[in-house]
């Protein structure tokens, strides 16, 4: 697949300032102090542990969207590089004397040789400035992915990942309530220890600036460990496995005890964690949903307790595609000094009011067969629930009546082809029949039967739902580009049957004057209701050269005389011959090029058809 490299800048070089200061825009509670590119509060609370963060810019909303004062577990400054690029000791010694106070300061940084010599040597020039002081700044270094082998990392150890962003949420919390240094400290080392992250990528990221990529991967590969700077990952998969295939194999790096290079946490049994999975920039929500339901279910199936679950994006890779799953492994009552789990949750759970933070729920997932149900659905063999039970005047005449107006639309299905064909994408005849046909067969089965008209007429408004028209995404998605815009205004068609026969059957037990049978009159009353109703989801109205037309003409005719169906027949007829020499205002034919539907005179597929079911209700 190709690399994305169009961007949205001033100029590569601005980008990482413009942003900060848009940041400051949303977050009224920070300062930029744009020479040295720290965000930090602006008016801290001096008497409290500060947090420091930083590295490249690129992986936002890490670092400066997780800075913040008020309410709970923010950080009190981030201190930016260039994309990709490690802060300067000058940028970071500038963080520090921002973040001055009386208890002390912690600072974070993820296991990058430039971060860690950077950060540390502000940290050294700070204390032998302030000897009385030099305590006072501890220094936490994360490493958490598992990608990275032991013998591999021997000398430079694993990568910080995403599984940062807990360090800085539960270390935070503590500090927001006042913890001395070394408690903080403390519980931001014990933390870091017990992370564990991998991330997978369909492609590299590009920067902004540099000269457009050459694809990294295949169309069908996907690379299992690939870093947050477009490190190489540890092997490649080819074709990209569903996720039901790809999950598991990223859980066994997190889980496992006898890997001799990727054995990092120690899982006994019985074992608790939290769970992050985080959107590396590129991955849609939609995806991104279905990567944590299937986590979720693979740490289940192995037993593993899930506490909390986390999901969205908190540690990107620009606009990479792909993601990352953290386990967070909580202590077991037998880990001696350790903090307790429910501490450890609790600072989790705390909210802060800063903008990089997703919102997570602060309790564990319910099991899935309480949440996931296979419902008894509402398909067209579903009752009426509390609705009255109606009849026809001759419920046998009304079946023979559905009969034959199903059995001239399956019949018409040729001609109304032909006329979509011209005016709209093709299928109206098709999905006419289709619905025709499983009408039909319901009322074989008695689920349309003239003995329960408000029960038919439901069963009709949900056939209209799932046998006309349910394909109609996946035809946009493969119909040349000239007939995207017909496929889209054949909506306003499939979309009005369905509200139509729905708001029919309310206007036949809205109407209905207290006896067990349906007049002439009530019908007409129903109809108008259900036309008056459906003009209040679209703004057709005639002369519009869709179903409407014939549609009001009929509702109209019946209001006027509901004895004279024949005659009401007839000017729905009439309507829906006329619009072969009316302009499309609305609906699919809208789209079509107007002198054609002129020269060849092609009625409205979707009135034509309401033609057919009318007349074929007359007999």
């Amino acid at each position: 697949m190709s690399i994305q490299s169009k961007h949205f800048t001033n100029s590569p070089e601005a980008l990482v300032v413009d942003s900060l200061q848009g940041l400051c825009a949303v977050n009224p509670q920070v300062a930029l102090d744009v020479t040295d590119k720290v965000v930090y509060v602006a008016s801290p609370d001096r008497s409290k542990v500060a947090l420091i963060c930083g590295g490249g810019s690129g992986h936002e909303p890490a670092h400066p969207g997780f800075v913040g004062r008020e309410y709970e577990s923010s950080l009190a400054a981030a201190v930016c590089g260039n994309v990709f690029a490690s802060p300067n000791a000058s940028q970071v010694r500038r963080g520090i004397d921002l973040c001055e106070n009386e208890q002390g300061t912690v600072i974070i940084v993820k296991n990058y040789t430039g971060d860690i010599l950077n950060f540390g040597l502000a940290r050294e020039q700070y204390s032998a400035q302030h000897p009385d002081k030099a305590d006072k700044v501890k220094f936490v270094i994360v490493a958490d992915d598992v990608a990275v082998g032991k013998t591999q990392g021997k000398i430079v150890g694993r990568r910080g990942l995403a599984g940062t962003v807990l360090v800085y949420k539960i270390a935070g919390a503590l500090a927001k309530r006042g913890g001395s240094l070394n408690e903080v400290y403390s519980v931001a080392e014990y933390v870091a220890s017990r992370i564990g992250t991998i991330g997978v990528g369909l492609e590299h990221c590009h920067v902004p600036g540099t000269a457009a990529g050459e694809t990294h991967l295949k169309a069908n590969e996907i690379e299992i460990g690939m870093g947050i700077h477009n490190e190489p990952g540890n092997r490649r998969l080819s074709p990209v496995p569903p996720l039901h295939e790809l999950v598991p194999q990223l859980v066994d790096a997190l889980t496992s005890t006898t890997d001799p290079e990727r054995s990092f946490l120690p899982f006994k049994g019985n074992d608790r964690i939290v769970l992050l999975v985080n959107n590396l920039g590129g991955t849609s929500e939609l995806e991104l949903g279905g990567i944590v339901g299937e986590a979720r279910k693979v740490f289940e199936a192995r037993g593993v307790v899930i506490e909390r679950v986390l999901a969205g994006t908190f540690m990107t890779s620009l606009n990479m595609p792909g993601f990352s799953i953290t386990a967070l492994l909580l202590p077991s009552a037998e880990d001696e000094n350790a903090p307790p789990a429910s501490l450890i949750l609790e600072l989790l759970d705390e909210k802060p009011n800063v903008p990089g933070w997703k919102w997570s729920a602060p309790s564990p997932p319910q099991s899935l067969s309480s949440q996931v149900k296979q419902g008894a659905g509402t398909g067209a063999g579903a009752t009426a629930g509390g609705a009255k039970k109606l009849a026809a005047e001759n419920a046998q005449m009304f079946n023979e009546a559905v009969r034959r107006a199903c059995t001239a639309l399956v019949e018409a299905e040729p001609e109304i082809t032909n006329m979509d064909n011209i005016a709209g994408d093709g299928d109206c005849g098709l999905t006419l029949k289709s619905g025709a046909t499983a009408v039909l067969k319901q009322l074989e089965s008695g689920s349309v039967d003239g003995r329960d008209v408000v029960g038919s007429v439901i069963a009709v408004a949900q056939i209209a739902e799932e046998q006309m028209g349910g394909d109609e995404r996946r035809a946009l998605l493969v119909r040349p580009p000239a007939r995207l815009a017909i496929s889209a205004g054949r909506t306003l068609t499939r979309r009005a049957r369905r509200i139509f026969f729905s708001a029919l059957a309310q206007g036949v037990q809205a109407h209905h004057t207290g006896a067990d049978t349906l007049s002439p009159a009530h019908w007409a009353a129903a109809l108008g209701a259900a036309r008056d109703k459906l003009f209040t989801y679209t703004r057709a109205r005639p002369p519009s050269r869709t179903l409407v037309d014939p549609l009001d003409a009929f509702a109209a005719a019946l209001a006027a005389d509901s004895g004279d169906f024949r005659g009401a027949v007839g000017a729905a007829g009439g309507a829906a011959l006329r619009t072969r020499d009316l302009e499309a205002k609305a609906g699919r034919s809208a789209y079509v090029e107007g002198d054609r539907l002129k020269q060849e005179r092609v009625p409205d597929p979707g009135a034509w058809g309401v033609k057919v079911i009318l007349e074929g209700l007359l007999g």
